[in-house]
């Protein structure tokens, strides 16, 4: 099997996008300002921000009634945007080769993006999660390489298990995870990991608990998130079920097929030539020296909010699988404006250092608390701190799904799912 450093420059370079080219700042404005692909006319407003006025553009600028994305976006994963989200400035803002980069990397949508345009991605989170989960995405194998794969292991075992898991899983099952954590702890503790395990471990991540048969779990929901052992045992109680029979290798291979459906051996070839070039840094994204000045184009991203997701224990189940201690990873969780705030300058800081002159940052945010609190409010003095100029918010329009109104999200009201970007950028000098 070749692996993504078989592939040689000229084969990943056979083929890929069409060339693309960057827009201005005034060109994009135009855009915005006439901008009529889906029926509907932009509405401009005016954001007043340290005696400035930054426009606002509103409108329905990406939709479900466009292509749909790709189904290796296809990853649970709590408080995600749509990849049509980044595509939309990736597509206007960079070219073909250039560097798109998000600090906030969570299920990595933007990396993988801009993979698929033949763009190269940049990520850094906190949480090991997010390179876990996108890492292997840049680097797809074959159905058939992941069938002939998990037939070569072992899915015996013998050793003890957390009986609080039961509540989850059926024992069959809670087996066979527990054999493929085995292998795969072991195999990155001793540095030999075959290249397709980092998909298994991807997938079986992602697998974990859910609401349908396509998961390992008995019923739960969400299933981007784990609630606990003993809500798991209540939940079981009232719905009168017991965990079934899941077959651990089976379900992976299903997943590994839904995700690769719509991947071509032309853009498999695009994402491995991003995936040579891509870089994953685990850890704070105000402090990222991996990373080096003026290198990157653009920067698509959303932040954490303000105490709205507790990343921490919705991955709690994830870190157990991964052999990670979720105590010790330093989610950023403040409830206060002005520290949250604070921290985002210090975040802006570090964009402005790695960002090329008249780069730009697409910044989604959110209304949380009510829609009592809009974060461009303050986003953009925190970004102004750090010498950066906001060029325009923009504001898409659109019809929630079920899963947004389930939550409680009305249309392009409340919650942290509005799609408002606030779109920054570094000034040439």
């Amino acid at each position: 099997m070749r692996t993504c450093a078989d592939y040689s420059q000229s084969d990943l370079f056979t083929a890929g996008p069409v060339e693309t080219k960057t827009t201005s700042l005034r060109q994009l404005n135009a855009e915005l300002s006439s901008f009529n692909s889906f029926g509907t006319k932009t509405r401009i407003d005016e954001f007043q921000g340290s005696g400035k006025a930054i426009p606002i553009f509103i409108n329905e600028f990406w939709t479900s009634k466009q292509r749909a994305a790709s189904s290796l976006h296809e990853i649970s994963y709590r408080a995600c945007f749509k990849p049509q989200l980044p595509r939309f400035f990736i597509e206007r803002l960079t070219k073909l080769g250039g560097t798109v980069y998000d600090p906030f990397l969570g299920r990595g949508t933007t990396v993988i993006e801009a993979g698929l345009l033949g763009r190269r991605g940049l990520g850094c989170d906190i949480n090991p999660l997010s390179a876990i989960l996108t890492s292997p995405r840049l680097c797809p194998p074959t159905v058939d390489e992941v069938r002939r794969r998990l037939a070569d292991l072992h899915w015996s075992y013998s050793g003890d298990v957390n009986e609080d898991l039961l509540s989850f899983y059926h024992p069959e099952t809670l087996g066979e995870l527990y054999a493929l954590r085995a292998h795969l702890l072991a195999a990155s503790g001793e540095g030999d990991s075959h290249e397709v395990d980092a998909w298994l471990r991807m997938v079986a991540t992602n697998r974990l608990t859910g609401h349908s048969p396509g998961f390992f779990s008995v019923y739960t929901l969400p299933p981007n998130q784990a609630v606990s052992a003993a809500r798991q045992q209540r939940i079981n109680l009232l719905r009168g079920q017991t965990p079934p029979r899941r077959s651990v290798p089976e379900l992976i291979a299903r997943k590994t097929q839904t995700l690769l459906k719509d991947v071509t051996e032309a853009g498999r070839l695009t994402l491995r030539r991003a995936g040579l070039d891509a870089v994953f840094i685990t850890g704070s994204s105000d402090k990222t020296p991996e990373l080096k000045d003026a290198s990157v184009d653009l920067v698509v991203t959303s932040p954490p909010f303000l105490d709205v997701v507790d990343y921490a224990s919705d991955n709690w189940l994830r870190c157990w699988f991964n052999g990670i201690d979720p105590a010790g990873i330093g989610i950023w969780t403040d409830k206060k404006p002005e520290m949250w705030s604070s921290r985002m300058t210090g975040v802006f800081l570090e964009l402005s250092r790695i960002m090329k002159p008249r780069g730009y940052i697409a910044f989604e945010v959110g209304e949380v608390r009510g829609g009592k609190v809009k974060m461009e409010d303050l986003v953009i003095p925190a970004a102004q701190k750090a010498g950066l100029v906001a060029a325009f918010v923009l504001i898409n329009s659109q019809v929630y799904t079920k899963t947004a109104n389930c939550w409680g999200v009305s249309n392009n009201q409340l919650g942290t799912n509005t799609n408002r970007v606030v779109v920054f950028q570094k000034n040439a000098h």
